[in-house]
């Protein structure tokens, strides 16, 4: 059964996180407002202010909070995580600050999995502690999220040096080709880079996944893409254009076996869906607050803009859908927590379609009610709605999961037998009739029957 109820113990972490990122973590959003502020961790300002509040963090107990006990996170279930990055959701630094800034958190997912003692010493711990950030490399340039369509190949060569660590090695796994949108690559330690190993195998076959470090030599940005907030004449992008000119890695470099990648890949993106939809609620509250102030504080015509009714249906209708798309993530989440492996595809696809549509359509409202003043950047508003079509596309376009859904959905379902649908009514007429046919026969009784 579905139980609304949150424990007392962690409702008061729940309040004293929400008056701490209001308080303290919205000022490094002013402070620090560009899209690769959080992940530079070469700016010492923000890591002067930034260290403190993650210090405060884990003296609550709330540091990393999607990692189990092995990692020494609290092992939340999916529904309190929901909860805690709808609190999150209301700031740009929040997920930095609480240590839960994606593609960190699912890049540490994989590690924790798959990765060497090594590999965990090297990058896992670091990255876990907020030293490092990392960069997971899948996209391209001609393909986008469609791993059927990758070309970036990586080959086994069996002699040789090591270029990377220039100790002679049994082998290595050489990786040539191009990637696009790799997220925050200028400021990270290591990439996770998604590399076909085997193209003649069927589609979810042939690639692998592999950590890169940074620093290994073949790897050339092409440039860091600006998307529509980030101004490309100030170098303020963060989306890497890579290619990798025949990377070599060591053998123990790839995370999974060979072939893997699409299902170490598909590992790491559940639980990250739910927690970008459950943020998204945040920032929409947010949005939604601004709107009703704006309401009650303006006035035209004579009146209030709250006494329109244009504007009172435009804050019913964010309100309705608002908490639609809440309980959709919520449910979402308790299914993770409660269900098989698995179970909850559907309800994750649901959640990543509504995401963006939500966050369009209650953003599109709050900017129109402040009128100029919502397209400027005097307010949030404005940058929070050019992230819109971005969330549309980020872990696969909205089609894709929009497909998924319907073909999960269809599966429950079969041909009508004949000629004619199930609902047919005239063969259900005649059955009804049948079923019933001692009483509405009787003749002692009175009363209708259609048809």
């Amino acid at each position: 059964m579905l139980d609304f109820t949150i424990e007392p113990d962690f409702q008061a972490k729940l309040d004293w996180a929400a008056t701490f990122v209001r308080e303290e973590v919205e000022p490094l959003d002013l402070l620090f407002p560009h899209g690769g502020d959080p992940y530079d961790t070469r700016n010492e300002k923000a890591r002067a202010i930034l260290r403190p509040l993650q210090e405060q963090v884990r003296e609550q107990g709330l540091w990393a909070c999607h990692l189990g006990p092995e990692l020494d996170g609290p092992g939340y279930g999916q529904v309190k995580l929901a909860l805690l990055n709808e609190v999150l959701g209301r700031s740009y630094w929040a997920p930095t600050v609480f240590g839960t800034a994606a593609p960190d958190t699912g890049n540490a997912e994989i590690l924790a999995m798959f990765g060497t003692e090594e590999q965990k010493a090297d990058y896992l711990r670091p990255l876990l502690d907020g030293e490092i950030v990392s960069t997971f490399s899948m996209t391209e340039p001609q393909a986008g999220a469609d791993p059927k369509e990758f070309t970036c190949r990586a080959w086994r060569d069996d002699g040789g040096t090591s270029r990377s660590s220039g100790a002679e090695s049994g082998g290595e796994w050489v990786i040539d080709g191009e990637k696009w949108f790799s997220s925050n690559a200028r400021y990270a330690a290591f990439l996770i880079v998604m590399a076909v190993t085997d193209p003649d195998a069927p589609p979810h076959q042939r690639m692998s996944m592999f950590i890169v470090p940074s620093r290994t030599p073949g790897i050339e940005i092409k440039r860091n893409v600006g998307t529509m907030d980030e101004r490309e004449n100030l170098d303020e992008g963060i989306h890497a254009y890579i290619r990798y000119h025949q990377v070599r890695v060591p053998l123990d470099a790839m995370l999974g076996g060979p072939g893997e990648g699409f299902k170490v890949a598909q590992a790491r993106l559940g639980g990250g869906r739910v927690h970008h939809a459950m943020r998204t609620v945040g920032k929409c509250t947010r949005a939604f607050d601004m709107m009703c102030e704006r309401a009650l504080s303006r006035r035209t015509q004579g009146t209030l803009l709250a006494d329109k009714q244009a504007v009172q249906q435009f804050i019913a209708d964010s309100w309705v859908e608002l908490q639609q798309f809440r309980l959709l993530v919520l449910h979402t989440a308790w299914i993770i927590d409660t269900q098989p492996h698995g179970a909850a595809r559907t309800q994750i696809a649901m959640c990543k379609v509504q995401t963006a549509k939500v966050l369009h359509d209650i953003l599109q409202r709050a900017v129109h009610l402040h009128g100029s003043l919502g397209t400027t950047g005097e307010l949030p508003l404005a940058k929070w709605w050019m992230a819109a079509p971005n969330l549309a596309l980020a872990d696969g376009p909205t089609e894709v999961h929009r497909t998924t859904i319907a073909k999960q959905l269809l599966r429950n379902y079969t041909p009508a037998e004949g000629l004619f649908p199930s609902e047919h009514i005239p063969p259900k007429l005649e059955a009804a009739r049948k079923r019933y046919a001692h009483i509405i026969e009787d003749d002692n009784l009175s009363g209708r029957v259609d048809g």
